[in-house]
């Protein structure tokens, strides 16, 4: 009878949480309106031809076609530690979500105990002739109690589901995160490997100018030797030979520091790692571009910042339901004997059934003040979601606008590399007919050179930009992935 009695109670109870569950004082959220313009401005009469879904099909570094990178993409995954970080991070969030959630349902105790107690004293008094005496035993009692007990609050006002919100939407935003660590640790991957590619590019090209300016050395000093030529033309050949070892110098170094930047990203320590040197095989993608209004889908800072936006909106009911009481149940039933065997008699059983209530009167208006702030703070993320959708159109069109002109300046730099490999080759003819002074060799050959080189930095450059307007597009990235990890 007494069981009826409480699961009456306890139904009651919640039959009326449920219908006050229905209040909730959490503002209805809409994503924060931007400016979208219809297209890029850096498009405008130059697009490039790949298909809108390309960055879909797979990893983005498939565009460029190179099989070391993506091997050493592959290790990024497991071996980078800021993306190690963001995991963790991710983790965290979504054991944040279950923990709120887990406040929404009743809480479930058991517990007992033994006590053993006494009082009074005894006496123990005896004669000369060593007779018995008194001993007066005080009393001791023994008490048994086992009591299941159970605590609720509903979440009449919302505030709980509001949590739950709140976390959900943190747990949301630290999954963008983690999709902006990989993007950046692959985007950094690819551009120093490419970058080190160049260089060795570079170096190969001056270890076939250092060995022309070997042989070049060889003919002047014959030349002289023979008195053709003054001793001048020698040293302006050992110089330029010394100038161009030097230089290649300087970009061993630059390769070791790409190197050992890669080593980091993957994991790995700079000792433990090396990057042979390899055909360059300069493919540039025609990177798939859209129209703005996709970077909100696929820009994983642009979904974080949305995703901040929703909880600092959820964060304003519950602040807003401050202002009304606090409800909670609880509950236990037990018994209670001085017998362990007399525990589970029905005349043992105690039970008890309580409802509490709790409200602020007076606080100061720190409730009013803690509302005023919470819109504050959706304002204030609202103003760096903007931002970020701003900032994010500004990349995409600097990448826009560095594609194209480097491809002008491909063309560009490979018709005048062309032109001075000439010029060098018929000042060298015209030396050893004695036509022309060595300085003429020397000017023609730097000239040359620098022309190749520059040819080569802007391809390497090329594939660079191709990385950056991928990462600025949000590579294969997608913002509707984020509630399906949830």
């Amino acid at each position: 009878m007494r069981t009826t009695v409480i699961f009456r109670a306890v139904n009651t109870a919640l039959l009326a949480a449920g219908v006050l569950s229905g209040c909730a004082f959490t503002p209805a959220y809409e994503r924060p309106a931007t400016p979208q313009p219809a297209a890029f401005k850096e498009l405008s009469g130059w697009a490039p031809a790949a298909p809108a879904d390309a960055l879909d099909r797979g990893p983005w570094w498939h565009l460029f076609e190179d099989p070391v990178l993506d091997g050493l993409m592959r290790q990024v995954e497991v071996g980078n530690q800021n993306v190690a970080a963001a995991v963790a991070a991710y983790d965290q969030a979504r054991a944040t979500v279950a923990g709120q959630r887990g406040a929404l349902f009743p809480s479930l105790t058991l517990n007992g105990g033994a006590n053993r107690s006494g009082s009074g004293g005894g006496s123990n008094s005896s004669g000369n002739n060593g007779g018995n005496g008194n001993n007066d035993g005080g009393r001791t009692s023994n008490s048994y109690r086992l009591n299941i007990g159970s605590s609720w609050e509903p979440d009449v006002w919302g505030r709980l589901r509001a949590g739950v919100a709140v976390a959900q939407a943190n747990a949301q935003a630290s999954a963008a995160d983690l999709a902006s660590a990989r993007l950046s640790a692959q985007g950094e991957l690819a551009a120093d490997y490419f970058s080190l590619r160049s260089v060795d590019a570079q170096r190969a090209l001056l270890a076939t100018s250092i060995d022309g300016y070997r042989r070049v050395l060889k003919i002047t000093q014959n030349r002289f030797d023979v008195g053709i030529v003054p001793h001048s033309d020698v040293y302006q050949a050992q110089t330029q030979l010394a100038s161009a070892q030097s230089d290649d110098l300087a970009l061993a170094r630059q390769r070791a520091q790409f190197e050992h930047a890669i080593a980091v990203l993957i994991g790995k320590a700079p000792a433990d790692f090396a990057l042979a040197p390899a055909a360059w095989k300069v493919t540039v993608p025609d990177v798939p571009v859209g129209v703005p209004s996709t970077l909100l889908e696929r820009r994983p800072d642009i979904a974080a910042a949305e995703r901040a936006v929703a909880a600092a909106n959820a964060q304003i009911g519950i602040v807003r339901s401050a202002y009304f009481p606090q409800i909670g149940l609880s509950a236990s039933y037990g018994p209670s004997a001085g017998a362990i065997g007399d525990l589970f008699k029905a005349s043992s059983v105690a039970w008890a059934l309580g409802l509490s209530a709790t409200e602020t009167i007076f606080n100061g208006g720190a409730n009013r003040a803690a509302v005023r702030g919470a819109n504050a703070a959706r304002e204030q993320v609202v103003a760096r979601y903007r931002q970020a959708v701003l900032t994010a159109f500004a990349d995409v069109e600097d990448q826009l606008a560095a594609t194209r002109v480097l491809a002008q300046q491909q063309d560009l730099q490979r018709q005048a590399s062309a032109a001075a490999d000439k010029v060098e080759e018929q000042v060298l003819n015209r030396y050893k007919a004695g036509q022309v002074s060595y300085s003429e060799v020397v000017q023609a050959q730097v000239t040359a050179l620098n022309a190749r080189r520059a040819l080569v930095q802007t391809q390497g450059n090329r594939q660079g930009t191709a990385v950056a307007l991928i990462q600025a597009l949000g590579g294969g990235w997608h913002a509707d992935r984020l509630a399906a990890q949830e």
